[in-house]
């Protein structure tokens, strides 16, 4: 988390108070249609999707200094131009491009009619100003079960040069990558747009976003949801200290029993346990011989990460199970191409976790938390995606702690056993977070659910966004039973990230 000092805190305040409505008086947006025609597998109304952009310090602490960035913003608003409510987006990552998000909610008519919803590339990526790695990943170039010396080596001094590749290629910018820079650039656009108030609905890391802008700007949201939790009242560390469990609950409760169940299809075994082997022997050929597909060649690792991201959804299931039985032998492969993304996403995220709360530990504690990780929650525990932030040459920064005093009561989404964002974060925050009421999803373990095809969250939210309704206390609905092999379908996350690679976003 931001950590600084009360005095520079009430300074900073005092700062962006005067010079926020120079800022406003500046400038305007020009809003022009973003494409001339919707990409494939748009919606109905993608067209009226607009596009504009925004300048703003690159420092709000030092904003007198002249030099500024640019932010890149999109909007949707009702056929009949009459919004009753102005809602921001966020898809999370952090540092998730977002234009793109406005168009899931085209399938959601009572909110899409009723608001105008902002899609925003925050700082650092996007079509604004970007950070950068210098196209430099190490994350999963060597596989994390091997606890040799030598590769241990490899791991974390890659690790090490991750962080001296985007601070170096980063440059200024990427020292004021923050949450607190991003939440005072947001409700610059509110300004800008000349609403005393809006709205927030925000995924994942975009929960985190969320609990901050209204920690920083109390007055200025009106209604937030914060849907698939991180732990926001809490550091980065502790978020993502939560993925080793959250994924290995998902893949051996949900994943490995209904592969099982659907061995007709995939032949990787009639028990969960029959299939965890199959991934097992699939992972260890691997490792001795990686296989090249159309896509692209798999190690051990890319075995591991393709698992993980066939967790995020119900309807992911059958493309991992697919790509599973096929580097197994078990059935053909097929001729089918993965996404690829660009750098400014992985610069930006590794900018805000680094940068926003300190990191405590060294390599002996990274070795020491992967190896126990790891003999606990295999399938991703080894993993460290926060490992660059022990060598990161921090800036001075101090966070306000969220914890709700003052905030509009907010309505949290999350899943039992989402697999990203787990369950016991999302409580602890709850806990923490005055007035916060959690809508539990039972027996579900998607990441990212309203928007997509639970008529029970969706009622709610929209309920709450839309109605202006809050709920009296916690809540819960069932999740959606899982589907039969070959239903794939894309939750709201995935959608905005698939068009986002169609247009070249």
């Amino acid at each position: 988390m931001h950590r600084k000092a009360i005095a520079t805190a009430l300074a900073v305040t005092a700062t962006t108070l005067l010079i926020a409505p120079q800022a406003q008086a500046a400038q305007t947006i020009t809003w022009q249609k973003c494409f001339q025609s919707p990409p494939p597998g748009a919606p109905p109304g993608a067209e009226r999707l607009e596009c504009g952009s925004f300048t703003a310090p690159m420092d709000w602490n030092n904003p007198r200094n002249g030099k500024t960035i640019t932010i890149a913003v999109s909007r949707l608003t009702p056929k009949n131009g009459k919004a009753k409510t102005t809602v921001f987006t966020n898809p999370g990552g952090p540092g998730g491009e977002g234009r793109t998000l406005p168009l899931v909610y085209l399938s959601r008519p009572k909110l899409s009619e009723n608001a105008e919803i902002y899609g925003i590339d925050v700082r650092g990526t996007g079509a604004g100003d970007n950070v950068t790695c210098g196209g430099f990943d190490t994350f999963g170039s060597t596989d994390p079960r091997d606890r040799g010396k030598a590769n241990l080596d490899l791991i974390y001094g890659g690790m090490e040069l991750q962080a001296k590749f985007c601070q170096t290629k980063s440059g200024e910018f990427g020292r004021y990558v923050t949450t607190e820079q991003t939440v005072k650039d947001l409700d610059l656009l509110r300004q800008l747009l000349g609403r005393k108030k809006v709205d927030w609905l925000g995924y994942s890391g975009g929960s985190w976003m969320g609990a901050y802008y209204a920690t920083y700007f109390p007055k200025t949201l009106d209604k937030v949801v914060l849907d698939s939790n991180t732990d926001f009242t809490g550091p980065w560390q502790t978020v993502f200290g939560d993925f080793g469990v959250g994924f290995e609950r998902r893949f051996r409760v949900d994943f490995l029993p209904w592969v099982a169940e659907h061995d007709d299809v995939y032949h990787l075994g009639k028990t969960a346990e029959e299939v965890r082997l199959a991934y097992e022997r699939t992972r260890a050929k691997l490792g001795e011989q990686p296989v090249t597909l159309p896509e692209g060649t798999y190690y051990p690792m890319i075995l591991d990460l393709t698992l993980a991201q066939g967790l995020y959804s119900k309807y992911s299931f059958d493309g991992a199970a697919t790509k599973l039985a096929e580097l197994a032998g078990a059935v053909p492969a097929q001729l089918t191409a993965q996404a690829s993304y660009p750098d400014a996403p992985l610069a930006t995220q590794l900018a805000i976790l680094c940068n926003d709360t300190k990191f405590r530990g060294d390599r002996k504690f990274l070795e020491r938390d992967a190896a126990a990780d790891g003999a606990k929650w295999p399938l991703v525990g080894y993993y460290q995606i926060m490992g660059p932030c022990a060598y990161w040459d921090r800036p001075d920064i101090t966070l306000k702690h969220p914890d709700g005093i003052g905030v509009t009561p907010t309505l949290m989404v999350q899943s039992e056993r989402d697999p990203a964002t787990p369950i016991e974060g999302a409580r602890r925050s709850h806990a923490g977070f005055a007035g916060s009421r959690m809508l539990t999803v039972k027996d579900e373990g998607d990441h990212g659910i309203y928007g997509f095809d639970n008529g029970c969250v969706n009622d709610v939210v929209e309920r709450y966004l839309v109605d202006r309704v809050t709920p009296p206390g916690d809540l819960s609905c069932p999740g959606v039973p899982l589907p039969g092999p070959g239903q794939r379908q894309a939750g709201p996350l995935e959608q905005a990230r698939r068009l986002a690679v169609q247009l070249g976003w």
